[in-house]
């Protein structure tokens, strides 16, 4: 039963012995723990102003990367239909060139082919006329190979030109 109803003294010298341990560790370890405590709360306090700050600033980072990306898209696009815009010009311009030296590459061949067709004409004419001429002359030769069908002939015009 000594267990269970301890003696006074025993109380009592267990009550001082807490008395001064309780004034040691009040005195001595108790402010370097609150102290060591406090700074460690200080410290996870600065800690998750950070998070926090970090948080903000990866927000306000994140806003401005997707405004930095908008603007690159529109100049993207902006590029794109530049570029677009410069090649429908440039086809549009290459088509128009090759139109206007078509034309004049047409032009020039009406031209050639006028100018070969007029002396081909012209040509044409000289030979029918040199033709003309020999068959008439063929012609006259046979009809003033005699000498009465030259006398009928100069009699006729004889005539042709009192007539006159």
């Amino acid at each position: 039963m000594d267990l269970i109803l301890p003696d006074f003294g025993l109380l009592f010298w267990t009550g001082l012995v807490f008395i001064i341990l309780m004034f040691i560790l009040t005195k001595f370890i108790w402010k370097p723990i609150l102290s060591s405590v406090n700074a460690r709360s200080e410290k996870i306090a600065e800690a998750l102003e950070m998070a926090e700050k970090t948080k903000a600033e990866m927000k306000s980072l994140q806003a401005a990367n997707e405004n930095l990306l908008k603007e690159a898209r529109a100049e993207r696009d902006a590029i794109v239909k530049d570029a677009k815009e410069t090649a429908t010009k440039m086809v549009e311009d290459a088509k128009t060139a090759a139109k206007v030296e078509s034309e004049k590459v047409v032009s020039a061949a009406r031209q050639t082919i006028a100018s070969e067709k007029a002396a081909a004409i012209a040509e044409l004419k000289t030979q029918v006329a040199s033709f003309s001429i020999e068959i008439a002359e063929k012609i006259v030769r046979t009809e003033l190979s005699s000498d009465a069908k030259q006398k009928a002939l100069a009699e006729k015009m004889a005539g042709d030109i009192n007539l006159n």
